[in-house]
């Protein structure tokens, strides 16, 4: 009789061990959002200063006084909801300055979206105003079809929308509707 007992008794340890081993099928990323919603950041970080390099020089430089950190969403991001400075840096390492009231960092594209009251201020002092501007971290380049104003040393243009790189070598305002002066050769 003991050994029937026993039998039964092992039999339904290991069944109930099976549909454990079964129903714990849970990944590391799961256990880690317990206690989340999906619509909450994983963290939130204050004064922070994200550095982006390529070969060990600086490129461009993000800063904020606060950063929520969505990297737990399946296409990832951060925002800054009050307001980011972006820093981007040319070959001789010149400064040209992007500011705006709202940011959204997309980290699997390496997309910055800039948004509301942008202002660029490049590194010989043109300044670029729009409400939304996109810098293409991995291409360096900026650009958007938003509305721009655009004042050099002798002209303002206006137009919707704008291209360069971030060297500010090859900057177009597009379709242009404002003052542009013309030099004669």
């Amino acid at each position: 009789m003991i050994g029937k007992k026993t039998y039964f008794i092992k039999n339904i340890v290991i069944a109930i061990a099976v549909a454990m081993f079964f129903s714990c099928n849970n990944s590391l990323q799961k256990v880690q959002k317990i206690g989340i919603s999906d619509n909450e950041p994983i963290g939130v970080e204050y004064n922070s200063n994200l550095k982006y390099t390529d070969s060990g020089k600086l490129k461009a430089n993000l800063v904020s006084t606060k950063l929520f950190d969505y990297s737990n969403r399946d296409f990832p991001f951060h925002e800054f909801t009050d307001g980011a400075t972006l820093y981007v840096y040319d070959d001789q390492s010149r400064k040209s300055t992007i500011v705006a009231d709202y940011a959204f960092v997309y980290t699997d594209t390496d997309l910055i979206d800039m948004r509301s009251n942008v202002v660029i201020t490049t590194h010989d002092n043109q300044v670029l105003k729009t409400d939304q501007l996109y810098y293409d971290q991995s291409k360096e380049w900026l650009y958007t079809n938003k509305p721009v104003s655009f004042k050099t040393e002798q002209d303002l243009i206006n137009g919707n929308g704008f291209d360069s790189n971030s060297k500010f070598t090859n900057a177009e305002v597009l379709e242009v509707n404002g003052i542009i002066t013309l030099e004669e050769d």
